[in-house]
């Protein structure tokens, strides 16, 4: 199996569930990717338009800093990066994660939680901020497969 390095985002913590199982299951190393100013209830209020959430999601150029830069990229051939789907794409903190790092040559499958919506252009919002790298559309974890499941999927990738 490849060096596999499962990198997530998670604002209420189900996509953190998700990551520690797939992380888990594929024998991966886990990194939680953290926003220096954490989100509260109020943040992640998408009814309200001038939430913090709403505001990052509709200026595209948005990118929330993150608390710290140390994932050890370099060492992974393939990782799988982990977030809720917000307007039908990642939030703007997994395109910073992107940016802080060089991922040319990497494998960058997606994975991600969600209230009912599928990865809408995900793919393409990010693709811009990982030059160099591949990047796939992964799976929807809403309902978490076994670890035999998980596996065989990371196997596949």
């Amino acid at each position: 199996m490849k060096n596999t390095l499962v990198a997530y985002f998670s604002a209420t913590g189900t996509t953190a569930v998700a990551a520690k199982k797939l992380a888990e299951a594929a024998g991966a190393d886990l990194y939680e990717i953290k926003p220096a100013v954490p989100y509260t209830k109020e943040d992640l209020n998408w009814m309200n338009k001038k939430s913090r959430s709403s505001v990052e999601m509709n200026d595209k150029s948005s990118r929330p800093e993150l608390a710290d830069k140390s994932a050890a990229i370099s060492s992974y051939d393939l990782i799988l990066v982990g977030f809720p789907i917000w307007w039908y794409v990642a939030p703007t903190i997994i395109n910073t994660f992107l940016e802080s790092y060089d991922f040319a040559g990497k494998k960058i499958v997606l994975f991600a939680t969600s209230g009912g919506s599928g990865f809408g252009k995900a793919v393409e919002s990010l693709k811009g901020s990982c030059p160099g790298a591949e990047i796939a559309e992964g799976k929807i974890l809403n309902r978490i497969p076994d670890a035999a499941e998980l596996r065989k999927w990371v196997e596949s990738l």
